[in-house]
């Protein structure tokens, strides 16, 4: 394998990394690829696609608090004659801020003020402070920014991520949620997407994806603006709160009927296996002394 499929190989590890493991990712990486220069110029497109994707938060300069990497966050350059400002920017609509971000070493730089749609501006912001409200009652770490729209659209789009890493205890998750709010036809369209990883003696990896889609009740594109995104978070709440209820309903029945359907209650020897000792059996002995006609591997 040569040094560009390796690199290619590595990309697709990269992007496959459970919540809050990148680094353990890109550090065993290291040792295959044994080139660190090769190495960084190589992975930083599936760095910028991973980090993209995942809605990596940042802390944005000249603030206490981070924002949201994404697409819809994504503005370009900021100026095409400047070398100097010719880098991807992303925007914090919170701060009113873009800036650079650097896709290894997850930080901000160069925070340049941006004017925002004044149209929209303050439905933006109702939206924006009805959601930090619903991060602090559901998400105590999360992170929430919400975009205004571009040109004559009355879209706005809320975006969602609360992570938890807990490698003590051999765990890592990612709830991240987008919704996309039309006043024009009253509709929110949406999507939530959970990663779990859980690895203590193991490997287990959940991923699922969860669309949205309802209708805003006629009154509400009329309403305040405060008014009206205190109910279209209310809505996104009750939409979300369902959507765990039968994720947990789910996972019950899994353990109460689809992982024993899996495998019989006792072997052919009526006797239950002691599952604790199993990597202590030395199997060869064990095997050449059973009798096969009365062995049955559960």
């Amino acid at each position: 394998m040569d040094a560009t499929e390796r690199i290619q190989a590595a990309s697709q590890f990269l992007l496959q990394s459970p919540p809050g493991e990148i680094n353990d990712v890109l550090n065993d990486i290291r040792n295959i690829i044994s080139d660190d220069d090769l190495l960084q110029e190589g992975i930083q497109p599936a760095l910028r696609e991973y980090n993209i994707e995942q809605f990596t938060v940042v802390d944005v300069p000249e603030t206490n608090y981070q924002s949201i990497i994404s697409e819809v966050a994504r503005i370009g350059p900021v100026s095409e004659d400047s070398e100097e400002e010719s880098q991807e920017r992303f925007l914090d609509p919170r701060s009113k801020l873009s800036f650079v971000f650097d896709h290894l070493s997850l930080e901000a730089s160069d925070p340049q003020p941006i004017q925002p749609n004044e149209e929209h501006e303050h439905v933006r912001s109702a939206l924006e402070a009805s959601a930090l409200n619903y991060l602090k009652a559901h998400f105590t770490d999360g992170v929430t920014a919400v975009f205004s729209p571009k040109g004559e659209s009355t879209h706005y789009v809320i975006q969602v991520v609360a992570n938890k890493y807990n490698p003590t205890n051999f765990w890592s998750g990612r709830w991240r949620s987008e919704y996309t709010v039309d006043l024009t036809t009253a509709q929110v369209k949406g999507k939530v997407l959970i990663n779990v990883h859980y690895y203590e003696q193991g490997n287990v990896q959940l991923a699922t994806t969860h669309t949205v889609s309802f209708e805003l009740p006629p009154a509400i594109p009329s309403l305040p603006s405060n008014t009206a995104a205190s109910k279209i978070l209310a809505l996104i709440e009750e939409e979300e709160r369902k959507y765990q209820i039968s994720l947990n309903e789910t996972y019950q029945e899994m353990g109460e009927k689809t992982f024993k359907g899996l495998r019989r209650a006792l072997p052919l020897t009526r006797q239950k296996l002691d599952w604790d000792k199993v990597l202590g059996y030395k199997l060869g002995a064990e095997l050449s002394g059973t009798n096969k006609n009365n062995f049955s591997s559960s």
